[in-house]
């Protein structure tokens, strides 16, 4: 039992060491080779025209936040 609990208190101390130095460098969290923005890409779907499936999916989403909004609007007034 003591191995298991030197063993997670090194752990506990490494990562203690690496926060601590996350945070005096006062850096952005980015990945390690740069995302999709490092090959040119701009959005997840690189497509000039979205797909009939996601043109569904968004006007039913501005259809929701729209009734949401009158509602929110009615219940103000």
């Amino acid at each position: 039992m003591s191995t298991f609990l030197i063993t997670f208190a090194m752990f506990v101390v490494v990562i203690a060491a690496m926060a601590v130095g996350y945070i005096f460098q006062k850096k952005m969290v980015s990945g390690s080779c740069g995302g999709l923005g490092a090959v040119g890409i701009e959005k997840v779907c690189n497509c000039p025209e979205p797909c009939d499936a996601r043109k569904k999916r968004e006007a039913k989403a501005a259809a929701r936040a729209e009734r949401l909004a009158e509602w929110n609007k009615d219940r103000i007034v």
